[in-house]
């Protein structure tokens, strides 16, 4: 649903595992990344640090989009200082707000 909402304006890549992400960004640069926090083979915390740890990639803004509200899950992510953590019971108008809101910044 939400691939959906993106297409409509922006390139919208999806992949299947922490994995494939990290395949991706091998070859890739997005201008944004929005990481679920569960994921296949490697978690997204684990995709966020190995992003970080790259010099070609830890400039990318990472934002993640994910319904894990349990608090000690969402502390190890903050604690990894992504961009943002936005839960995936959004509405389109409000993700898209947000998103427009954070290249304004940028």
């Amino acid at each position: 649903m939400v691939r959906g909402w993106l297409n409509e304006d922006y390139d919208v890549v999806p992949v299947n595992s922490g994995a494939q992400a990290l395949q991706y960004l091998a070859i890739h640069k997005p201008d944004l990344i929005l990481l679920d926090y569960e994921m296949p083979i490697l978690n997204g915390p684990q995709v966020l640090e190995s992003i970080r740890s790259l010099e070609n990639l830890r400039d990318i803004p990472v934002l993640f989009l994910t319904s894990v509200d349990e608090k000690k899950m969402v502390s190890r992510a903050i604690s990894l200082k992504p961009d943002g953590y936005l839960l995936k019971s959004y509405n389109k108008n409000k993700l898209l707000e947000v998103i427009v809101r954070f290249f304004e910044n940028k």
